[in-house]
């Protein structure tokens, strides 16, 4: 059993309410703790720290005497209970007789003698109560309105008499005792300079009111940018008839739609089930990754998901240079970060979109990076950097593809052909482009599919009797032809 010293005593003063009035603190061993009066301390042990009771000062002849006395019998201390102050004498004795001096004003001396005596014995009665001590000061240090995990751990650690901080561990789970996590998110590790039975008690409930200090800062440090990201998960989901609206909303909450963005879009596949959903533990931990990473950035960043993809936005002055680049090399720290997260079983692939002016550019700078993401996953080229192809008819297409009421509608067209099965469905769609694309050409559409005249006939009979419509109105046609194209952009 570890012994208790007079610098354990100081180490606990502030639990014990003791005050060190005068005299020399070392580590000399407190044998044992009594009560006797100012001028009974001639037949005490040595060893013994003498608690001195009485609610009024003794005179101070009285003081040194008993300072004298001390000395010569190898006292550890004396404790007054209540407040004293010393004569220039009374200090000067114990200093050169190795007396220190404490007091404990308002504390009954045969509680304060108990408590000692638990701490000297060192038993479990003691580590709980210490334990509890250090709880109750990390509590009352987490209510304060302006608490940081700074001033929890001076007060835990002063109540404890052991020092405890706050390191970062990536191994660290959040269901670990000694987890500080914002959510499920683990930030880091409470640990102790040295453990016993008291740590053992306090450090889970101390590391979880770190953990509601460190979220609560954390909520209030990126509230306003979350705000904004949900705004523009809304703006890329709503209808092109709606994005005016958005302008004003969005200056109130301080993000400046009228000038250039760039969005890259995160896409997660497992690699062995093209259905699987990312693990649900990735979400949090990614965004608080990427809130963090960007935060000391100077440009505008924004962070959202919309199921298990990340879209992530940057906004600047129109006509900065390397707008993209930039883009691109924070969202590869993103892309490896979410794998290191996921598991080697997951790839994420990125799209990246081109800068745009305006509302109306996010979303097609939206449009872009997620089409090259998915027609990527599609085309079997995971976990790479896809960029977009804006020029011609894609670009056309792209911008069809961004309003959500122009994609449902022209899916609706095509619809039919889902009962097929994804793969049938896709080969349909394929052949039915062609097919127009050539003007209903059967020997045209052959040569471009690999296949005989009356083979794209028999295909194009099925199609036609799936979908139900006349393809010899032009205005079907044109719609039929688009719809495909549209199919087609979204899955490579």
């Amino acid at each position: 059993m570890a012994q208790y010293t007079l610098e354990d005593l100081r180490g606990d003063a502030g639990r014990l309410g003791l005050l060190h009035v005068a005299g020399p603190v070392d580590s000399r061993i407190v044998v044992r703790v009594d009560m006797a009066a100012v001028d009974r301390l001639d037949a005490v042990p040595a060893g013994t720290l003498v608690i001195i009771p009485g609610e009024e000062q003794p005179p101070p002849y009285r003081i040194d005497v008993a300072l004298r006395q001390a000395s010569a019998r190898g006292l550890a201390g004396i404790v007054f209970t209540t407040a004293v102050a010393l004569a220039e004498t009374a200090t000067v004795l114990a200093t050169r007789g190795g007396v220190p001096v404490f007091s404990a004003a308002g504390i009954g001396a045969a509680d304060l003698a108990k408590t000692i005596d638990r701490a000297i014995s060192g038993g479990a009665s003691e580590a709980m109560m210490r334990g509890a001590h250090a709880v109750s000061a990390a509590t009352e240090a987490a209510e304060a309105s302006e608490s940081t995990p700074e001033s929890i751990l001076a007060a835990a650690s002063g109540a404890l008499g052991i020092e405890l901080s706050m390191i970062a561990d990536p191994t660290v789970t959040w269901a670990a005792s000694d987890a500080v996590c914002i959510g499920e998110v683990p930030v880091g590790r409470l640990v102790a300079a040295t453990t016993d039975g008291a740590t053992a008690v306090s450090v889970p409930v101390i590391a979880s009111l770190l953990s509601r200090v460190v979220q609560r800062q954390s909520r209030d440090r990126y509230a306003p940018t979350q705000s904004r990201a949900d705004l523009l998960v809304e703006l890329v989901l709503a209808e092109s008839s709606r994005v005016e609206g958005f302008v004003g909303q969005a200056a109130r909450l301080g993000l400046p739609l009228p000038q250039s963005h760039v969005v890259a879009w995160l896409a997660p596949t497992h690699t062995a089930d093209a259905e699987a959903r990312a693990p649900r533990s990735v979400q949090p931990a990614l965004e608080l990754f990427v809130l963090q990473l960007v935060e000391s950035r100077e440009e505008m960043w924004h962070a959202a998901f919309l199921q298990d993809d990340l879209m992530l936005v940057c906004t600047e002055e129109h006509g900065a240079g390397d707008h993209q680049r930039r883009v691109r090399e924070v969202a590869r720290l993103i892309q490896h970060q979410a794998r290191e997260l996921a598991g080697t079983e997951w790839a994420y692939t990125l799209g990246l979109g081109t800068p745009k002016l305006g509302a109306l550019g996010l979303r097609q700078s939206a449009a872009e990076a997620r089409i090259a993401a998915e027609s990527a996953i599609a085309a079997g080229r995971l976990g790479g950097v896809e960029l977009t192809d804006v020029t011609g008819l894609r670009r056309v297409l792209l911008d069809v593809y961004a309003s959500p009421i122009s994609r449902d509608l022209l899916h609706d067209v095509l619809r039919p052909l889902d009962e097929l099965g994804p793969e049938r469905a896709l080969n349909a769609v394929r052949t039915l482009l062609v097919y127009l694309a050539h003007g209903r050409s059967l020997v045209h559409a052959g040569k471009e599919l690999m296949l005989h005249p009356n083979g794209v006939g028999y295909r194009m009979r099925r199609i036609r009797e799936q979908l139900d419509i006349d393809l010899d109105d032009p205005d079907v046609r044109f719609a039929v032809e688009l719809a495909c194209r549209v199919r087609l952009l979204g899955a490579g």
